[in-house]
């Protein structure tokens, strides 16, 4: 592998390891609703565990409320039970057609616990981009066709690359912070 398909791989894969903590953090409850708290709330569907907003519409028609109507209807009773048992702090109400979640406003303390949360996520996903980086040392040290030179300012891009990413992921933490402990 030379150089630069090394730095296009390293990017790519600290690219990934971005959208996995963007995923993460889109689970961290705020005061509103949004679809992307069922994201990883699954239901046996067919035999397959299949996640709610893919056998579902699920709609916010006010700030706190959720609405989410099955493609199809038997399925209603096994999204309310997922929903209860995947411990979101959220009642579903279903009526036979559409089941309805209001909601409910954090208390301080739980926001804090979220918060507290999407921080250990921020550090899972900058772990993961060090992680990445020292892979990316190591393959330069092991290639021992380019000088010491080369290969020091080699590890000074891979460690912009890697302030890079790690100042994307404090950027989502702070804005995700900020979205919880605002009321």
């Amino acid at each position: 592998m030379d150089i630069e398909e090394l730095m296009l791989d390293l990017e790519l894969r600290m690219e990934k390891a971005l959208e996995s903590y963007q995923r993460d953090l889109a689970s961290v409850r705020t005061g509103r609703a949004s679809a992307s708290m069922f994201e990883r709330v699954l239901i046996d569907y067919y035999g397959e565990m299949t996640p709610i907003n893919q056998i579902s519409n699920i709609s916010v028609p006010e700030a706190r409320q959720l609405l989410i109507k099955p493609y199809e209807r038997e399925f209603i009773k096994a999204i309310e039970k997922a929903i209860t048992d995947a411990n979101l702090g959220l009642t579903p109400n279903n009526d036979g057609v559409v089941i309805r979640i209001t909601v409910p406003a954090l208390t301080e303390e739980r926001r804090r616990e979220y918060v507290k949360m999407a921080s250990r996520m921020a550090e899972d996903g900058k772990v993961a981009i060090r992680n990445i980086r020292r892979d990316g040392n190591d393959k330069l040290k092991a290639n021992k066709t380019i000088s010491e030179d080369l290969r020091k300012s080699y590890e000074e891009d891979i460690q912009k690359l890697t302030d890079k990413f790690t100042k994307k992921i404090d950027a989502l933490y702070a804005e995700k912070e900020k979205d919880v402990m605002s009321i």
